[in-house]
């Protein structure tokens, strides 16, 4: 059964704020894009290799699907990416000017704390990590503390596995007491179980 015909074979309509967290370039936007492409939108917000290109909270409303008279509301949620630390310097070797750098830095320090304040405002929390990247940086530890803290049902998205490099297998021997689902938010591989998830768990 595909994801779409369980989804409207639940009677109980559901609004489900559904956030997008996790380390900078981890996929979020790229697997937010996903999801609001997979629902009919456009995407959500501009993907770059420059760190920090969310910088503020982005939502979609009102994202459903409808069918004989069942229905599935999402608030889409990506937020800015959540780091330990903010370096203007970084974003001078990817062309910036200084005080670009500068300001991008400062909109990226006010995204990180909107979005932890905005934790308590989730119903559902996806948790995007590199599958490329050992999953063990603190960042990631204290984004899912601070979750688990609110009760708050997680997903962890072991991202990326498109690529050859990629281990999801070490992201569940870490977080082996969590809900993992290894996709690709790039190509659309393994987003069924992803949404087989998000449906468990709303």
């Amino acid at each position: 059964m595909s994801w779409i015909s369980k989804i409207i074979s639940r009677k109980k309509k559901k609004n489900i704020r559904l956030a997008f967290y996790g380390e900078v370039n981890a996929g979020k936007t790229t697997l937010a894009n996903r999801i609001a492409n997979d629902l009919g939108y456009d995407d959500l917000g501009p993907v770059s290799e420059i760190p920090h290109e969310t910088r503020k909270v982005i939502k979609l409303e009102n994202a459903n699907l409808k069918r004989d008279g069942y229905e599935l509301n999402f608030t889409l949620m990506d937020m800015p990416g959540i780091a330990s630390t903010v370096d203007y310097r970084n974003f001078v070797k990817f062309g910036l000017t200084e005080a670009e750098a500068i300001q991008r830095a400062k909109e990226a320090t006010k995204g990180i704390l909107e979005a932890i304040k905005m934790i308590d405002q989730v119903d559902v929390a996806l948790v995007i990590l590199d599958s490329t990247k050992t999953p063990f940086e603190q960042v990631n530890l204290t984004i899912i503390g601070n979750l688990q803290l609110q009760k708050i049902p997680i997903i962890i998205i072991a991202n990326k596995i498109d690529l050859p490099d990629s281990r999801p297998e070490l992201v569940r021997q870490t977080f082996s007491d969590q809900t993992i689902v290894s996709v690709s938010a790039k190509t659309g591989d393994n987003i069924e179980a992803l949404y087989d998830a998000i449906i468990a768990n709303s």
